[in-house]
């Protein structure tokens, strides 16, 4: 075993990053036995523990063997058992959880012993076992025990969702779910009111897909503009709670004095101007779906609530004692990154994973080059629709500036420039001048540069130079410290260009 022991911050940053690797390694396996195993192993190395083990129930025979066994001080553990081979009940590794079906902390002679039970439909499928020393500070055993848990609910979650998974594709008569499926489309060009083909697109309908009918968090990654709020509407329709409500809350549109209210409620009396009871969306999504968007701007103490309800699904109204029970699902998303937030501090690393159990990408509109003109087309009928004057075509030098541009705003920008555009334009057709400033061309504008590099990198020097010199009073030494440039190299450049600096000086 190796001597080196981490630190408790860096175990306390460490341990959820293994738990995100779990979650995301499970989501992409059929058996979840290596992915089980590997993360105990890691989780070992990081709590300085002793040995582990986990044990699954195997489909044939409806009995819990080993599957995983490790540490290089196996044996304090394991007593020589082996994989394939039957987990004793009531005897350690994994029997003492397995008797008595829950979380077991004991002390042995060896260590302190850990277990958790995993579930699927209320059968245990998976025990966890960590062996730590026994004179581990009790910190370190309490994030091992939490540890253990999350990874064993986290487990729990992909049977479930692999259940319905398979649940639905026998309902749709065995037929599986590809990432390009024809059946997704309501149009050849758009699928839940996302106008969009391109393949990358297409791989988001598929996950969207794959997750609608679980109710497994949803985080939806990606930047601002690029429509993250219309995928998670399109998990809300494609899911079972399609008949009730989807809520959407903007984290950072609300000041942090209000937000609370706005998500759990309040009691009659609970602040100033509380003069009724109000309902939060929660209350209001009960049953639904509830979208929060710009998750990374809440404050810490609205995250611990919102860690307990994900927990529970219990939550407390602002100024009330009773707790309130609420199905709801929650899909969050942010512009930020979440994991850089965790590593400093500024977001809960058990928040983030428990958020993070099934994270979709949302691609930046640059990424889906094939859907550009697919948008614009949608963005200019939607605009017909809407207004009297009607648009009939879009030039082909405008289309050219379209495609070429890196639409750091994503769809949000795309839709502002045809919309002004569109208002601009006064015979029916979308013109490249129409367009804005940013996405006008060297070519478009005339503005092709004339001279060379080396003219053009001479006329931006004497212009510094003329600068400085007028900034210091025709000043040789004091233009060349402002420029931070040799004195000699300054009086060469203004020889070479016949610049007189006596013109700068200012009388008195």
């Amino acid at each position: 075993m190796s001597s080196f022991i981490p630190s408790m911050s860096e175990i306390e940053v460490s341990v959820p990053n293994s738990l995100l690797g779990l979650s995301r390694t499970l989501l992409r396996t059929e058996e979840p036995d290596e992915a089980i195993g590997d993360f105990l192993s890691e989780l070992l190395n990081v709590l300085h523990g002793h040995a582990y083990a986990a044990c699954g129930r195997a489909s044939h025979d409806d009995v819990l063997r080993y599957v995983a066994i490790g540490g290089e001080e196996a044996d304090l553990l394991t007593h020589n058992v082996e994989i394939g081979q039957e987990a004793r009940l009531g005897s350690p590794p994994c029997g003492l959880a397995l008797e008595v079906d829950e979380f077991i902390q004991k002390k042995l002679n060896d260590g302190l012993l850990l277990e958790v039970p995993a579930k699927q439909r209320g059968t245990t499928v998976f025990v966890l076992s960590l062996l730590l020393p026994l004179n581990s500070e009790p910190e370190l055993v309490s994030i091992a025990a939490s540890a253990l848990k999350s990874a064993a609910q986290i487990i729990e979650e992909f049977f479930a969702m692999r259940s319905r998974l398979a649940e639905q594709i026998e309902n749709d008569r065995g037929r599986p779910i590809s990432a390009i499926s024809p059946d997704m489309d309501e149009s050849p060009v758009s699928w839940r009111g996302i106008v969009g083909n391109s393949d990358v697109i297409r791989e988001v309908f598929a996950m969207v897909k794959q997750v609608a009918g679980t109710d497994a968090s949803v985080l939806l990654l990606g930047e601002s503009g690029t429509g993250k709020e219309l995928i998670a509407r399109a998990v809300h329709q494609e899911s079972p709670r399609v008949a009730k409500p989807f809520v959407a809350v903007n984290c950072a549109a609300l000041p942090e004095s209000v937000i609370e209210s706005e998500l759990f409620g309040h009691e009659k009396g609970a602040f100033t101007g509380a003069h009724e009871q109000r309902k939060g969306r929660f209350e209001q999504a009960n049953g639904g779906t509830l979208f929060l968007d710009e998750i990374g701007e809440l404050s810490p103490g609205l995250q611990v609530k919102l860690l307990r309800f994900l927990q529970d699904h219990r939550f407390e109204r602002v100024g009330g004692n009773t707790s309130i029970e609420a199905n709801v699902r929650v899909i969050a998303a942010t512009n930020r990154n979440l994991q850089e937030a965790v590593d400093q501090g500024s977001f809960r690393a058990d928040l983030y994973y428990r958020l993070n159990v099934f994270p979709i990408n949302v691609p930046p509109l640059r990424e889906r080059g094939a859907d550009i003109l697919l948008l614009t087309d949608h963005f200019v009928a939607k605009f017909n629709k809407e207004n009297t004057k009607k648009i009939q075509r879009i030039s082909t030098p405008a289309l050219d500036l379209l495609m070429i541009y890196h639409w750091p705003g994503n769809v949000r920008e795309l839709e502002n420039c045809i919309l002004r555009a569109a208002i601009l334009s006064v015979d029916g057709v979308i013109h490249a001048y129409h367009l804005p400033p940013s996405l006008q061309s060297a070519v478009s504008t005339g503005t092709e540069p004339a001279t060379g590099l080396d003219a053009a990198t001479a006329r931006l020097e004497k212009e510094l130079i003329i600068e400085a010199l007028k900034l210091e009073n025709g000043n040789v030494a004091a233009a060349a410290r402002r420029l931070v440039a040799t004195e000699r190299r300054i009086r060469y450049a203004i020889q070479r260009y016949k610049i007189d600096p006596k013109r700068f000086k200012t009388k008195l």
